[in-house]
């Protein structure tokens, strides 16, 4: 019988031999999280003779050339969530901007299927089972759908519980990995190099920590707004929380080796941390997670459907937003008409906390923007505005100035409550402006009920 290492060496060839299975005219598919840098680089130097290349990322972490200016009339390329590497290009229009589905797994929804899939995978261990490493997402499906599957094989990859792996008989060919010399930690999900936590992100910590009871299963989203929330003590002093997300956010995996996270209340998958990827984690985190039992990485098809999701009893979504206008419409993916994130994994999770018994849908947002000479609190939305969430699925809204309760409030009463989560050098012109469009009457202490000093 054939040894696994004899089946993997027939399919191990070099990246060049593996770009020059690319057609021009092709639809070359990166999976979700890292890119493979071998192939990516070996398919940049054909661009002259794969004109007319049509490439799909996810949320690019590596520049291989294809951003600047000019590919635009050699590789046709989309992405689905804009990050720094990529951000200019889509401002230009040099690329383009696939908004996703919200059902992801589902067959009528899914995007078209590549010809080629390049994706990163451990070396096949003895029963030929390679794993997808530190993040999944839809990399198994996508391995099913394509014809061709390229995987750059890189052996620093950990090995998970949950769905996270596939055979080597389902890849056509392999190629060796190329460091990129970056350490886990280095960069945020989005590939965007960390920034220091703002001081008032410590105030709204303690705010949704107030809003958070023992024995409630989280979600916590990617974003600037949220992704230090945990470190900064937003579950400090809790007991029993459940944890089921798209990603793991710095200070989790801290939290399930203290024994504050460990999923004993849960509703669906007790005792496990359900995630489709391993974020914010420095090598000596990874190598813990590294063949442990609690977590389970599960395709984005199973963490984001809304019916899993709800299944969990007093599930708390914790989402950030870019802007709220003072209906409760929320925006997550636009500036000024330019489209800077996406709404990613929020609008399940949302829908499915207000689902689930003694459910939450909680949105983080700083009071301002642009160092303070904008409110994101806003009267209406501008033209080209987003709206991720629609007024209806609001609930409960923080900024260091306060907390906001939405549901089930009137247009009166959402404006009142999200006034007072203003900063306060804003009140005065939101409150003149729900007065003169919507007729809505407020007294002096109405707009500064809910005032708490971040300061004190």
């Amino acid at each position: 019988m054939t040894s696994v290492q004899d089946e993997y060496q027939k399919k191990l060839i070099t990246a060049e031999q593996a770009a020059a299975l690319v057609k021009p005219g092709d639809l070359v598919s990166f999976s979700f999280g890292r890119q493979a840098v071998a192939v990516g680089r070996a398919l940049a130097v054909r661009k002259e003779e794969l004109k007319g290349l049509r490439v799909r990322l996810s949320a690019p972490v590596y520049d291989f050339g294809w951003y600047s200016p000019g590919w635009e009339e050699y590789f046709s390329v989309s992405v689905f969530l804009p990050t720094p590497v990529c951000q200019e290009a889509v401002d230009a229009g040099r690329i383009d901007l696939n908004p996703g589905v919200l059902f992801p797994g589902n067959p009528m929804a899914e995007p078209e299927p590549p010809d080629v899939l390049v994706v990163e995978l451990s070396p096949p261990d003895e029963k030929g089972f390679c794993s997808f490493g530190q993040s999944l997402w839809n990399k198994k499906q996508e391995v099913g759908r394509a014809r061709l599957v390229i995987a750059e094989v890189n052996g620093n990859l950990i090995r998970t519980y949950g769905e996270n792996f596939v055979h080597m008989s389902e890849i056509d060919y392999f190629v060796a990995h190329v460091p990129t010399g970056r350490k886990p930690g280095d960069a945020s999900l989005t590939g965007k190099t960390p920034k220091l936590s703002e001081p008032y992100l410590k105030h709204i910590a303690s705010l949704v920590s107030g809003l958070i009871r023992d024995g409630d299963t989280i979600q916590i989203g990617i974003g600037r707004a949220t992704e230090p929330l945990v470190s900064l003590g937003m579950l400090g002093g809790k007991r029993d929380i459940g944890y089921h997300s798209e990603a793991t956010t710095p200070g989790v995996i801290s939290l399930v080796r203290q024994g504050v996270i460990n999923g004993k209340r849960k509703t669906l998958n007790p005792d496990k941390v359900v995630i489709t990827s391993v974020g914010g984690s420095t090598r000596e985190e990874m190598d813990w997670v590294n063949n442990n039992p609690c977590f389970w990485l599960m395709p984005a098809s199973y963490i984001e459907d809304i019916r899993i999701i709800a299944s969990h009893d007093n599930m708390v979504a914790i989402n950030s937003a870019l802007s709220m206008d003072l209906t409760g419409q929320i925006n997550a993916e636009t500036v000024d008409g330019r489209y800077i994130s996406g709404p990613g994994g929020q609008i399940p999770f949302v829908i499915g906390a207000l689902l689930s018994r003694g459910g939450r849908g909680i949105t983080v947002m700083p009071s301002t923007a642009r160092d303070g000479a904008a409110s994101r609190i806003v009267p209406e939305f501008p033209a080209g505005a987003s709206v991720s969430i629609q007024r209806c699925c609001a609930d409960i809204v923080v900024t260091e100035f306060g907390v906001a309760n939405l549901r089930g409030k009137t247009l009166r009463q959402r404006a009142e409550e999200l006034i007072a989560i203003a900063h306060p050098d804003f009140r005065g012109e939101l409150k003149k402006h729900a007065n003169s469009k919507s007729k809505i009457r407020m007294s002096k202490s109405e707009t500064s009920s809910n005032y708490q000093n971040p300061n004190e």
